[in-house]
C-alpha cells in the first residue's frame, strides 16, 4: 500500500532565504540546509517523503506568515554545511562517515495569492491544534495535518495543482 502524502510548515528567516530567493533557484529548488535541532532533523531525514507538500513560511518578519507552497523532491541526505569549516552551520562533531545533521530538498509550486500571516491563522479556530499556535512551539520543520493543510491553503486563496 502506497504510503500517505504527509504535509509539513518550513520556517525561514526572509533575511537568510526567502520565498523569492527559492523562486530564484535553480530549477526552483534547494536543500534545506542548516537545521539544527535534533527534533526538526529526525523528521527531515526519517519522516518527509518526495511528494509531501510544504508550506513556506517566512519567521522573524512582521508579521510572519505562509507565502507559498513547495513540495519535497528528494529525501532526506546529509546536510553538507555540518562538514564546511568555513560555513555558519560547521559541525566539529560531524563526520562524514557518521553525519550529525539532515535536510531535504524542496521545490517551490507556486506563491499563494494572499499571505497568511501568524496572527490569521490563530483567529482561526480549525488551526487550533496547529503546532504553529501551541505555546513554547518553535521548531523550524512541522507537521500539519491534512485538514489544516487545506484550511491553510483556502485562506491563501490557492488554487494551483493538488498537492
Amino acid at each position: 500500500m502506497p504510503k500517505q502524502r504527509q504535509y509539513w510548515l518550513m520556517k525561514s528567516e526572509p533575511d537568510a532565504f526567502s520565498w523569492a530567493n527559492l523562486l530564484e533557484s535553480p530549477a526552483k529548488t534547494t536543500f534545506w540546509d542548516g537545521v539544527r535541532n535534533y527534533q526538526a532533523r529526525n523528521m527531515m531525514r526519517d519522516l518527509m517523503k518526495k511528494g509531501d507538500g510544504v508550506l513556506f513560511y517566512h519567521s522573524r518578519t512582521k508579521p510572519p506568515g505562509v507565502v507559498g507552497v513547495a513540495q519535497v523532491v528528494k529525501e532526506g541526505a546529509p546536510d553538507p554545511t555540518q562538514f564546511d569549516a568555513k560555513d555558519k552551520h560547521f559541525d566539529i562533531k560531524a563526520k562524514p562517515e557518521e553525519p550529525r545533521w539532515y535536510g531535504v530538498e524542496i521545490k517551490a509550486v507556486a506563491g499563494l495569492p494572499r499571505y497568511v500571516s501568524l496572527t490569521d491563522i490563530k483567529d482561526n479556530p480549525e488551526l487550533d491544534e496547529m503546532p504553529l499556535v501551541q505555546r513554547g512551539q518553535r521548531l523550524s520543520v512541522q507537521p500539519v495535518s491534512a485538514a489544516q493543510w487545506k484550511v491553510v491553503l483556502a485562506m491563501g486563496g490557492y488554487k494551483g495543482r493538488k498537492i
